[in-house]
């Protein structure tokens, strides 16, 4: 019997709509969980991804790329790689492991809720493709580092970070349950498509995966390279609703995307940008995170969304400024906090580094090079005691993360009285959105929050690092000992 041609069937095959029978569509796909604009069926029919894949396609594809990246996985182990792998360069991988192998699951869960949910058939088999996407990133990195863990413990916080208290673990958790899990199907794939694997996923993936080549880590390449082509494929359905939107309901659409992008921006300033402006040994450096902010956010992303149809959220310059300032915040925070990380950092101030830095951010001398002086001076006198922390810093009731200044203007206060408790903000954008959607935030409790309220005993650092379940063998150290301050 003569075969049809694909372009005969392909349609055809993905869009098995029907009329319910037994059921409204209205209770088959309900306004909370399908689409906040309540859109009438006939609208989302206009929905169409411009990269069509066949599930017998997709299978082959992806067992093609799985023998070639567990090969590469089987040649690398012979040579044991990580064992002599530059201390920086582990805490690059470890901190990535811990934050994304199991947030690759939050997004299987949003994958399955499109599946499920999503207004447009063509959509959910899309979908059904991005939810196994993500399970099988899910399953490669707690699968890769799991081989480290008998070498260095801090391995196994891939798959134990977000089981825990620790402060990243929080705002991350915050992160992935707003933007993935508590909204509709059409937000979820917005937030996690259009935005946070279209812009953010790039920074992380395509610059680590150059970054891991320079450092010789080919394994770590790989597998980021085999990753981003799945998502690169996935993420079309974000673009495709904002199509759809954009026509019906462009007020909602821009809500989610300013939201997202704000959102999504702080936890990678943490992740990413420490990596690549501080741990990343200087010889292999070529970019610095601003740079590449600039090429793939500020610039590529930017035309996106506008040819899209959207604005730029209004926060734009403020973005700008913490691209600028914001990760060097972070970092000296999580250094001088090093026993609640699950990985040793790198301080990255040596004086060539120091140079460096001053050559990509013209202000970072006047802000940060004042700051480690002190540091340096106190380390160099074998003073540790002096760099660290003795209580826990005020954090965001939104990001969840700490809030830090860079000016030497006073800070303002960010404050929200509501249901007998008052919310701090570290910025207008994050007090913005907790103002839209307060039901969604009301009685989330920060770290310090916690602390307060007693939860965290005794009330003291070593509580908390109990509390986060950091023990005396995976407390954060720094990642050379201070040769970067004895040498200075």
């Amino acid at each position: 019997m003569p075969q049809l041609k694909r372009e005969e069937w392909f349609d055809l095959g993905r869009k098995l709509d029907w009329t319910p029978e037994y059921v409204s569509r209205e209770d088959l796909f309900p306004e909370f969980a399908t689409d906040a604009s309540a859109l009438p069926a006939e609208v989302w029919e206009e929905w169409d991804e411009p990269y069509k894949v066949s599930y017998r396609e997709y299978v082959d594809i992806q067992r093609q790329k799985d023998e070639g990246l567990y090969g590469v996985k089987t040649a690398v182990g012979r040579s044991r790689y990580i064992e002599g792998a530059d201390p920086r360069w582990r805490a690059i991988v470890k901190e990535h492991y811990g934050v994304v192998a199991l947030a690759e699951y939050f997004a299987g869960l949003s994958e399955a809720k499109l599946a499920r949910f999503a207004p447009s058939a063509a959509w959910r088999t899309v979908a059904t493709l991005g939810m196994l996407d993500e399970i099988r990133h899910g399953q490669l990195q707690l699968f890769f580092p799991h081989s480290y863990v008998r070498q260095d413990e801090q391995f196994d916080w891939a798959h134990k970070m977000f089981h825990t208290n620790e402060w990243g673990a929080i705002a991350a958790r915050s992160l992935f349950s707003d933007l993935f899990l508590a909204g509709t199907a059409v937000d979820a794939a917005i937030a996690e498509t259009f935005v946070f694997e279209t812009a953010f996923t790039n920074l992380q993936f395509l610059g680590m995966a150059s970054d891991a080549l320079k450092a010789g880590d080919v394994e770590f390449s790989s597998l980021l390279q085999s990753i981003q082509t799945d998502e690169a494929r996935h993420s079309q359905q974000g673009a495709a609703v904002i199509e759809v939107l954009r026509k019906h309901d462009p007020d909602h659409a821009q809500y989610i995307v300013d939201k997202s992008v704000w959102r999504t921006w702080k936890v990678f300033a943490l992740l990413t940008g420490m990596g690549m402006d501080y741990y990343m040994p200087i010889e292999h450096r070529r970019h610095s995170f601003k740079e590449f902010m600039e090429d793939m956010i500020l610039d590529q992303f930017s035309k996106y969304m506008l040819d899209a149809g959207m604005q730029l959220p209004w926060y734009w310059d403020q973005l700008i400024d913490e691209v600028d300032n914001f990760h060097h915040s972070m970092h000296l925070g999580s250094w001088t906090y090093r026993p609640t990380l699950w990985w040793d950092p790198a301080a990255g101030v040596s004086p060539e580094e120091r140079e460096w830095l001053a050559s990509k951010y013209p202000t970072w001398e006047r802000n940060w090079g004042r700051k480690w002086d002190v540091i340096t001076a106190n380390a160099r006198a074998g003073r540790e005691d002096l760099t660290l922390p003795s209580t826990l810093p005020v954090t965001c009731n939104l990001c969840h993360l700490p809030m830090t200044v860079w000016s030497d203007e006073a800070a303002p206060l960010r404050l929200v009285r509501r249901g007998g408790r008052t919310y701090r903000f570290c910025s207008d954008p994050c007090q913005w959105i907790f103002e839209q959607e307060p039901e969604k935030y009301l009685g989330h409790e920060a770290l310090a929050d916690r602390f307060v309220t007693g939860q965290i005993q005794p009330p003291d650092l070593n509580g908390a690092l109990g509390y986060m379940g950091i023990t005396p063998e995976i407390a954060g150290k720094d990642a050379l000992d201070y040769a970067w301050a004895r040498g200075a």
